[in-house]
């Protein structure tokens, strides 16, 4: 379906819970999140009626997030059930891989395509400083079991912190350098939830990411991601660039949240409830929102994210 400024609607992120195991200090407070009652949550078999009323609209590829996904009791059903539903072509994930290991043979059993991984660190001390709670040598073992599951391409996901882990992007890039993953993607830190009042030099541009690898030259874009590669690597480095360089008019995604509620801008303090919804309505209040859908985020260096929720709870 295409939206009123023309973009074509084909990717669903839907976030199946905002618990996680880790405490990412961009993320999530340092206690963790409120407990909710179960039945705030929406239950797999509804999300599953929202995959299929986003695919009768167009959407073709469903990212599971959370949170934490694999934190969510019967995740690797739903990836079957998001599988089965027609139309819908693939099925990724993204992850902390810190639960990985141990899950994910039974996920690509179910029908997960792919991971993405978010991995802010190859220092342990520093990755424990930045997750709080996070083991690296669980988040390498959860790569690694996902390389062996085929869950692949793998992308490892950055996000740029300055003074926090500038150190780590020659390191990380090296993951692709040596063809350990297909790309580690840098992402600029964006001004919403824990990071909306941390200090102007916390935000670094991925400019920086090329200072750091002057070899490094255009190769493409793969989605929102700029791709860049040099003489004898194996892999990419993507830079993903919502602060620097707004990519909002090629934005094809929406988002819906564990409890139900559609975003159709990540940036936007406009939520929609979905549950309770008949099938038929379900669809027509979800095109509703993907033609109202904004033609751009309002966020800047100098505005924070309008949306009223942090990543954790929207779904990353």
């Amino acid at each position: 379906m295409l939206d009123e400024t023309g973009r074509s609607i084909t990717y669903l992120r839907l976030s199946v819970t905002d618990r996680c195991n880790c405490r990412c200090r961009y993320c999530m407070p340092a206690a963790g999140v409120e407990k909710v009652c179960h039945s705030d949550v929406m239950g797999l078999e509804e999300m599953a009626v929202v995959v299929a009323a986003c695919a009768r609209l167009g959407v073709t590829k469903v990212r599971i997030t959370g949170g934490e996904p694999l934190a969510r009791l019967g995740v690797e059903r739903l990836v079957a059930m998001v599988r089965s539903v027609p139309g819908i072509e693939e099925v990724a994930m993204t992850t902390n891989a810190t639960l990985l290991a141990p899950k994910a043979r039974a996920l690509a059993d179910a029908g997960l395509d792919r991971v993405n991984v978010s991995l802010d660190s190859l220092d342990p001390d520093r990755y424990r400083a930045i997750t709080r709670t996070g083991s690296l040598d669980d988040a390498l073992a959860g790569l690694a079991a996902a390389r062996e599951a085929g869950l692949g391409p793998v992308k490892v996901n950055a996000v740029l912190m300055g003074g926090v882990n500038e150190a780590d992007i020659r390191p990380l890039a090296g993951l692709a350098r040596d063809g350990a993953v297909a790309s580690v993607r840098f992402i600029e830190l964006m001004p919403i939830g824990e990071a909306a009042s941390w200090p102007r030099a916390s935000f670094v541009p991925a400019e920086r990411v090329l200072e750091e690898l002057p070899d490094l030259a255009p190769v493409g874009a793969d989605g929102v991601s700029e791709t860049f590669s040099a003489p004898g690597w194996r892999g990419t480095v993507g830079l993903i660039r919502p602060m620097s360089h707004r990519f909002c008019s090629g934005c094809n995604r929406i988002r819906v949240t564990a409890d139900g509620m559609l975003k159709a801008c990540l940036h936007s303090g406009r939520e929609v409830p979905l549950r309770g919804l008949a099938p038929d309505a379900l669809v027509r209040v979800i095109a509703d929102e993907i033609h109202r859908k904004p033609e751009r985020h309002a966020m800047d260096a100098d505005h924070a994210s309008q949306s009223a929720r942090a990543m954790n709870a929207i779904g990353g």
